[in-house]
C-alpha cells in the first residue's frame, strides 16, 4: 500500500469527528494556571485572571457547542464563582489539617495533599458541568486522575467541607451526592449499580449524608443508596442497599494469625 493511499484511508476514517487535540494542552495549562492563581499568595491577581479569561475563551471556542457569544459569556458567569469555590476549598483543606494526624500546617494540605487537588479540581470543574462546558469539565477532570489517581466526575454534588486522605484510586461517579463533613479514604468507589446509555438522565451513583466515614477499599453502589448519617463504613464492605444513621457496615470475611512453630 503507498503512503499516499494510507493517508487517504486514514483521512477517511478520521471525517467523523472534528477532534482537536490541542485542546487537551490547553485545559491542562488553564487548570494550573487557576490553581497556582488561587492559592499562590504571591499570585498577581489582576495579570493572572486576564490570563484565564483568555485562556477559558480559546477553549471555549474549541469545546462549547453553543453559538459563540454565549460560549464567550460563560466566562463571566465563571469568574464571578471563583470567591465561593475558594472559600469551600479553604473549608475544606481546614477540614483536612484538622483530622489527619499527619498534616503539619495548612501550606502542607495545599501544597503536596493529592486529595486536597482533586477537590479543588472538581469544585472548579463543577462549574463548567453546570454551564454545559462538559468536555471542557471532563478534560479538567481527566488532568486531575492522571496526577492523583482520584477520578471525580464534575458532575458529583459535594457539599463542603469535604476530606479525601491518600487519594489513590477513588472513583466518584457524576449522579453522586456527598453531603457536609465525608471522610473517604483511599480506594472508595461511589459507583453505578448497573450501567447502560438509558439511565444517563437518571440518578445512578450513591448519596452520602452528613458525618460519614469511609474506609479503605468500600465499594457502594446505586443511585437509590443512601448511607444515613453519622455511619462508618469499614474497610473492603461492599453495599448496594441503603443504611440507616449511625450504623456500622463492616466486611464479615475474618483474618486467622496463627503463630508459626520454631523448630
Amino acid at each position: 500500500m503507498t503512503k499516499d493511499l494510507i493517508i487517504k484511508n486514514i483521512n477517511e476514517l478520521k471525517s467523523h469527528t472534528s477532534i482537536n487535540y490541542g485542546i487537551k494542552t490547553k485545559v491542562e495549562a488553564f487548570t494550573e494556571k487557576i490553581f497556582y492563581t488561587l492559592f499562590d499568595a504571591n499570585a498577581p491577581l489582576n495579570e493572572s485572571i486576564d490570563e484565564l479569561e483568555q485562556q477559558f475563551k480559546e477553549i471555549a471556542a474549541l469545546a462549547c457547542k453553543k453559538p459563540n457569544a454565549l460560549c464567550e459569556s460563560g466566562w463571566d458567569h465563571f469568574v464571578a464563582k471563583l470567591p465561593s469555590i475558594l472559600k469551600k476549598l479553604n473549608q475544606d483543606a481546614e477540614y483536612i489539617l484538622e483530622n489527619d494526624p499527619a498534616s503539619n500546617s495548612i501550606e502542607e494540605v495545599y501544597l503536596a495533599y493529592p486529595g486536597f487537588y482533586a477537590i479543588a479540581i472538581y469544585r472548579i470543574s463543577h462549574e463548567l458541568y453546570s454551564q454545559d462546558l462538559l468536555l471542557f469539565s471532563r478534560l479538567m477532570s481527566e488532568y486531575a486522575h492522571r496526577i492523583t489517581g482520584t477520578d471525580i466526575h464534575a458532575g458529583a454534588q459535594i457539599d463542603s467541607p469535604f476530606f479525601i486522605d491518600h487519594a489513590t484510586g477513588i472513583v466518584i461517579g457524576e449522579t453522586a451526592v456527598i453531603e457536609k463533613h465525608v471522610k473517604i479514604y483511599q480506594g472508595v468507589t461511589l459507583g453505578a449499580l448497573s450501567v447502560s446509555k438509558e439511565m444517563k438522565n437518571a440518578k445512578r451513583h450513591p448519596t452520602v449524608e452528613k458525618n460519614v466515614c469511609i474506609y479503605a477499599n468500600a465499594t457502594i453502589l446505586g443511585g437509590n443508596t443512601v448511607i444515613g448519617k453519622d455511619s462508618i463504613v469499614g474497610g473492603n464492605a461492599w453495599v448496594t442497599k441503603s443504611v440507616p444513621a449511625k450504623s456500622i457496615v463492616m466486611n464479615t470475611t475474618t483474618t486467622e494469625i496463627k503463630v508459626k512453630e520454631i523448630k
